[in-house]
């Protein structure tokens, strides 16, 4: 006799870097999170994302677990930190090289930024393919050498090794029991881009969709600014046999000279608002029905 299938247990996740303390933005897409996984009788799930050696530090792991604690957002099971999942990152890239899908790359920042061959993408200028052509026996000596050098993905055979992909999309604000839109996949157009390199030993392409599949992530809540990397993230799932989320990608909010919030150029921040007396629940209640500190909105579109 067939049996009933289970109905589908909803997995969010709030995935912050500690490079500061959150800022309101943090704040509301935390609590949209949270709310999504609570309205269906799932679970969210938080993820310290510390692999930025420069920048992450452990007094803001600290103060992010507090603003949480403070705004009410509660996670379910254990944190996850990024800086404990070193070995799956290596041997996700171990399996990409396998298959002859990664190639090292010796340009700097600066190299790529002067040529004039490079085309823009959705994230800005293209890697032009440079190293792509290096033989094995020079890229051998020059990595036998130390010299400093990148793992970049060939996007061109990987997409022909994946095949014509889509991810699944649901719309802005949430809607109860919504099913998803399928959106064609467009990895080609981010160019040959990065996996790892030698001061992040997985970039956020990479690190994110392995984390999301091994925390059982079943709906990915983030800004509108991530929607492209959907297109390389669906990608990656191909290539090393991942589930695929449900993505929702929510508007960005942006400060009155129409600047998107972040850490570095001092947005307002959760603990000082909460240093000036604001009451958890009372912004809580704001951020939730979109009335924002004076000053910050939606971007527009």
């Amino acid at each position: 006799m067939t049996q009933p299938v289970a109905p589908l247990h909803m997995v969010t996740r709030f995935a912050p870097s500690p490079t500061g303390r959150l800022h309101v933005g943090h704040g509301w897409s935390a609590l949209l999170a949270l709310d999504m996984a609570r309205a269906s009788g799932g679970a969210l799930r938080l993820r310290i994302e510390d692999i930025d050696g420069t920048r992450s530090r452990p007094e803001h792991v600290a103060g992010i677990i507090e603003d949480l604690r403070w705004l009410g957002v509660a996670w379910d099971g254990e944190i996850m930190l990024q800086s404990q999942r070193l070995a799956a990152y290596d041997a996700a890239l171990e399996r990409l090289r396998g298959q002859g899908l990664l190639y090292p790359c010796f340009c700097t920042r600066a190299d790529i930024q002067a040529s004039l061959t490079a085309p823009h993408g959705p994230e800005g200028p293209l890697y032009p393919g440079t190293c792509r052509t290096l033989n094995a026996g020079e890229r051998a000596r020059r990595i036998a050498a130390g010299e400093a050098h990148a793992w970049r993905i060939d996007m061109a055979r990987a997409v022909e090794r994946a095949g014509e992909l889509r991810w699944s999309a649901l719309p802005f604000p949430p809607v109860p029991d919504a099913s998803g839109q399928m959106v064609d996949a467009a990895p080609l157009a981010h160019g040959d881009v990065v996996l790892a390199r030698k001061d992040a030993p997985a970039s956020y392409h990479l690190s994110c969709t392995l984390d999301d599949a091994a925390m059982g992530v079943t709906h990915v809540l983030r800004g509108d600014d991530l929607r492209g990397a959907t297109d390389v993230h669906r990608l990656l799932q191909a290539l090393l046999d991942l589930p695929s989320p449900t993505y929702l990608h929510h508007p960005l909010l942006v400060d009155a000279e129409g600047k998107r919030l972040a850490k570095r150029s001092g947005s307002i921040a959760i603990a000082d608002l909460r240093a000036a007396g604001t009451a958890p629940g009372v912004l809580a209640d704001a951020l939730r029905a979109g009335r924002f500190p004076v000053g910050i909105g939606f971007a527009s579109a």
